[in-house]
This record gives structure tokens, sequence and C-alpha cells, in this order.
């Protein structure tokens, strides 16, 4: 969330919500390979991890997720990319990036609630 924040504060916001997308991605990997004992599937898909992680989320927790998964843009198309990146205004961006931080604190509660430390 950190790399996120900063590149909301440099005005980069299409980069910011996919590093948004990352650190929700690698807590819920850390929740699913904990509660699978396995290494975590090979997917970005953020309701589909909370799933596999047996976590119990609302309706606006799920939509949420569906939405911020489509942050993810690494691998997509140019035209697809540029369609992200118009989209990404400052407005929008600060809506979303505050949304990833509820999110993160939520799901870093959940971690600590399910594996406090001894």
């Amino acid at each position: 969330m950190k790399t996120a924040e900063y590149l909301y504060a440099g005005g980069y916001y299409d980069a910011c919500l996919f590093f948004c997308h990352l650190s929700i991605e690698k807590i819920l990997k850390a929740l699913v390979t904990i509660e699978i004992h396995d290494a975590p599937p090979f997917i970005h898909d953020l309701e589909r991890l909370a799933r596999l992680a047996d976590i119990t989320i609302t309706d606006a927790q799920k939509d949420a997720l569906i939405e911020i998964t489509g942050f993810n843009i690494a691998g997509r198309y140019k035209e697809e990319k540029y369609q992200f990146y118009k989209k990404c205004t400052k407005p929008f961006t600060t809506k979303k990036l505050a949304l990833s931080h509820e999110i993160c604190v939520w799901l870093q509660k959940e971690f600590q609630k399910r594996y406090p430390k001894k």
C-alpha cells in the first residue's frame, strides 16, 4: 500500500490502483496459504481468493473485491490499459485508494484474529 500511496502522490493513478490490487491479493494469498496448507493458486480474482481463505464477506465487500480485481491491468491489451488509464481520474482514484485501505485493514484484522501473535 505504501507503493500505491507513493504512486498516487506522483499522479500515477492507474499504477496506484494496480498496486492496491497487489496489496490485497498478497494478504488474501497469505490467508489462503494458511487455510489450505499449500501454495495459493495462480489467480488474481480477489473474491475467489477470499472464498478459498474461508472468509465470510458482506455483499459490499464482495462487490469491492470484484471491482478491485479489475485494477489488475498488467497483462491486458493496450486498448484496455488505455481505457483504464482514462478512468483513473484523481477523484476516482482517491475514492478507490480509500476503499483499498479499508479492505487491507479489514483483512489484516482477519489475519490477526485467526493467527494471533504468540
